[in-house]
């Protein structure tokens, strides 16, 4: 598939996703978001499930590309993921929002889709290395304290998505910035950081 027809359609399953939610999305609501055929969409993708698990791997991409090693101080770096994870990456509140119950749903359906759980499983495990990285790197330029770095990462995402879940769940507004802010001051200057 041409690279731009492939990212046309993940934006455009992303926006439907958002949208309509995994529940009720079909291949036509995507169709219509890309304004292309469904026939087209079933040409490169047999099924919905199909199309989100390519979505999902799609998204880790564009994280990855985000947040590659970089040069930047640790504490920054650590803290701009923290920030990513509770408050997106720059577009609206709302539709952060939306991609996360979106997100919750889908993970809803991984006990009972092998697909969804290999595809979330694969992108778990590169958000915890990728923080565990940076953990790592702080610790060797001794920016930061000796520590665990993948329980340290654990943690961290551990309590973000414990706040995606209130926030998404129960409305709870606070939860998201609550946990933004302990993770910032509490965790990250307060004891991880080497004064």
């Amino acid at each position: 598939m041409v690279e731009e027809t492939r990212d046309r359609i993940m934006e455009a399953t992303y926006r439907a996703l958002c949208e309509h939610g995994y529940a009720s999305l079909t291949m036509q609501d995507i169709a219509d978001e890309c304004d292309c055929s469904k026939s087209l969409l079933h040409y490169h993708f047999d099924t919905k499930e199909d199309l989100l698990v390519a979505l999902l791997a799609h998204l880790i991409e564009k994280f990855d590309e985000r947040v590659s090693p970089s040069d930047e101080d640790p504490r920054e770096q650590l803290v701009d993921l923290v920030e990513i994870f509770c408050f997106g990456d720059g577009r609206a509140r709302a539709d952060h929002r939306a991609f996360h119950t979106a997100l919750l749903e889908l993970r809803a359906q991984a006990p009972h889709n092998d697909a969804f759980r290999a595809q979330l499983a694969e992108n778990d495990a590169q958000v915890h290395a990728t923080v565990t990285a940076v953990i790592e790197r702080g610790i060797e330029s001794g920016a930061f304290r000796e520590v665990d770095a993948r329980r340290t990462a654990a943690h961290i995402l551990a309590a973000i998505q414990g706040a995606r879940i209130r926030w998404v769940t129960l409305g709870d507004d606070d939860s998201i910035e609550a946990v933004h802010d302990a993770l910032v001051d509490d965790l990250i200057d307060g004891w991880l950081v080497v004064e």
